[in-house]
């Protein structure tokens, strides 16, 4: 298939700047990787007129090794584009406030994260919030004189005391501290101080599920809609409900009399009605949702039309109250969608040939903000009118050398059981049609992850482009179980993770072998997460890699369940817990599979990871180690189930490349063969 072409309006800065005659033979590398800045929080006025948006840059001198994010804003047609925010502490979050003068933003500048403005035609930045436990999320009023937040209980002075002379035992699950929703006058007092109003106590921890800020004001600021879980714990997203607390008194009510978990709280533009999404119920964890309306008053939710993956985001509502806008992914593209409130069926907004992410709708309901790219594109800040979907990108932050990436198209194949398997390939820089190259497969996350069109070039642990530079073609399979191909798709590895899926894998390797693509003896495999997982199976289950990359990867599901911060998620893909089915885990697990294992295997693991502990890794690497197998384990410090740090992201992406290349390229291997 063709590469999905955006419109010329998305396109007016080509698909890389080229930063001098010299600079346009380099080759992609993990260094070049990056440079390519983030860009993330696309925020447009009230008057869509201007929109702003954050932009993250890679800081790596000296003893620095973080990201820097800082507020740009530009005029709607990408003129009068400037930095809005600086300093070396991030700015992030932006949001306009009702009558677009100010620009609120998110900053640690203070010590924690706290709730800062800035006027958008120049000044110094005021800070509106001084809290210990650090902001999480913010939302300004209708008329722009209240601000509404979410942060976490902070510490009592006592506990800061017995940190402090080392008192400081914890008993799991005890002392748990709560999110509460607050709301902070914009005008200050007598005496000069804006003093915050705790609005929600009890045992409510307000926000979404896996974090963020799931609140909505009423149009006329007399009150808020919020969801809430009985604690902070990921793993207790299923206990989430939605509630409304009246401004002024305080007090609070439940919405939606329903079994099921609830989230992403809406009010219509009239005030009378309260769009959320429900889950299925009992919910599970392949996470499938349908948006209902609700009384603001409270009563019947009525649901409407099932969208197309049903795991829908929901934007907001149109201007006239008719619609409620929804993000989705289709099959490789993120889109926006509207679902009539009448129950109709859904209709598109955005065009298939356009990556939408990150949507956000403005105050009047006008415009949308997200950020747009493509395989051979990097990201950029882009808005459209909802009414007319015709994008227009408003940042050209993006300052890259011309090193070519190798084209990336959409391929289809069919699995041993008939499923149509979809996947990403990315051809070698300078492909010739005919020619057998090495080929590397990636299994994404999950397992409800789905790789989609973004730009190849990006930093991450596998770094596409670079490999592409070296030669490799890189298959990236959406297998049973991925978002973006609908429900029944979703759901097709449950109780099967290593079975269905690892069949799509290997088909799809044939696939490309009988294309004439792949050498059948350079092969290797990759994956982080749930790809960490199907890596580690993949090994145990076939010699025909000759190199793999195992990151993050679940290799025990027993052990893993005990020690992650999501014990429900594995009992729910695999039918009990494993006292009850213990068969169907050990028979599903790499670890009670690994003997005989000779495939190379570099394991590469966050030492602060809660969602899959390091000890997954150090499971993999002394089973692997004890049977003489060459295998390398690489610890993150610091680094949670991702990793965050540019210098550890380059030392990743660097690791990759070079054992690949030892395994599947270097003098040796092939006179060995």
């Amino acid at each position: 298939m063709k590469r999905l072409a955006l419109p010329a309006a998305v396109c007016l800065a080509g698909a890389l700047v080229v930063a001098s005659p010299a600079a346009a033979q380099e080759k992609w590398t993990p260094e070049l990787a990056l440079k390519v800045k983030t860009v993330s929080g696309v925020a447009v006025s009230p008057d869509a007129q201007r929109v702003a948006f954050q932009v993250g840059v890679a800081v790596m001198d000296g003893e620095k090794s973080e990201w820097l994010t800082h507020v740009h804003v530009a005029n709607a047609d990408g003129s009068g584009a400037f930095q809005l925010t600086h300093g070396d502490k991030s700015a992030t979050a932006p949001a306009w406030s009702p009558d677009g003068r100010w620009v609120a933003f998110l900053s640690s500048r203070s010590g924690k994260s706290n709730i800062w403005r800035i006027r958008v035609d120049g000044g110094e930045a005021e800070q509106i919030t001084d809290e210990k436990g650090g902001v999480s999320a913010f939302q300004w009023s209708p008329d722009g004189k209240h601000i509404a937040f979410l942060m976490p209980d902070p510490k009592t002075e006592e506990e800061e005391v017995a940190d402090k002379e080392q008192r400081d035992a914890r008993v799991v699950g005890e002392n748990v501290k709560l999110s509460r929703l607050y709301v902070i006058p914009l005008a200050p007092d007598s005496a000069g101080k804006r003093a915050a109003r705790k609005l929600t106590g009890a045992d409510r921890n307000v926000g979404a599920p896996f974090g963020g800020g799931d609140l909505s004001w009423a149009p006329d600021g007399s009150a808020i809609a919020f969801s809430h879980t009985s604690s902070p714990s990921p793993n207790d997203w299923t206990s989430a409900d939605l509630s409304v607390v009246d401004v002024q008194s305080g007090a609070v009510r439940s919405l939606a009399a329903m079994a099921a978990a609830k989230s992403d709280p809406a009010f219509s533009p009239d005030g009378k009605w309260i769009a959320f999404n429900a889950s299925d119920n009992p919910p599970t964890w392949g996470f499938t949702a349908r948006v209902h309306v609700v009384a603001a008053t409270g009563g019947e939710p009525r649901p409407l039309a099932e969208s197309f993956d049903r795991q829908p985001n929901i934007i907001g509502w149109s201007g006239d109250g008719k619609l409620v806008y929804v993000t989705e992914t289709f099959r490789t593209v993120d889109r926006l969608s509207a679902l009539p409130v009448d129950g109709k069926p859904a209709l598109d907004v955005s065009t298939p040939d356009v990556m939408v992410s990150g949507v956000a709708l403005n105050a009047t309901r006008t415009h949308v903000g997200f950020v747009t790219q493509a395989a051979d594109r990097p990201p950029e800040a882009a808005i459209s009118s909802v009414k007319s979907f015709k994008p227009s990108q408003v940042s050209r932050v993006q300052e890259l050398p011309s090193a070519p990436v190798g084209r990336t198209e959409v391929v289809t194949w069919q699995a041993p059981d008939g499923k149509a398997i979809e996947g990403l390939l990315t051809y070698p820089v300078g492909y010739q049609m005919g020619a057998r190259v090495p080929l590397l497969v990636i299994v994404h996350g999950g397992p409800t992850g789905v790789f989609t069109q973004g730009f190849i070039a990006r930093s991450g642990a596998y770094p596409i482009a670079a490999f592409a530079s070296e030669g490799y073609a890189i298959l990236r399979c959406n297998v049973r179980g991925s978002s973006g191909y609908g429900r029944e798709f979703r759901y097709a590895n449950y109780q099967d993770w290593g079975g269905g899926d690892y069949q799509d894998i290997m088909s799809g390797v044939d696939a490309m072998i009988q294309r004439g693509i792949a050498d059948p003896e350079r092969l290797g495999v990759m994956g982080w997460s749930y790809g960490g997982y199907m890596t580690s199976w993949v090994i145990t289950q076939t010699k025909r890699f000759r190199a793999a990359s195992v990151g993050a990867g679940v290799t025990n599901l027993m052990s893993f369940t005990g020690t992650a911060d999501i014990p429900g998620f594995i009992p729910d893909y695999f039918g009990g817990e494993y006292w009850d089915v213990s068969e169907r885990w050990r028979s599903h697990s790499a670890m009670f599979n690994v003997k005989g294992v000779s495939t190379p295997t570099l394991i590469q693991h966050g030492e602060q990871d809660l969602r899959v502990p390091v000890s997954q890794g150090y499971e993999l690497y002394n089973a692997l180690k004890r049977q003489g197998v060459p295998a390398k384990m690489v610890v993150y410090p610091r680094q949670p189930h991702g990793i965050q740090e540019p210098k550890l992201q380059l030392d990743a992406m660097k690791r990759n490349l070079e054992w690949f290349a030892q395994w599947l390229l270097s003098r040796k291997v092939s006179e060995a063969r």
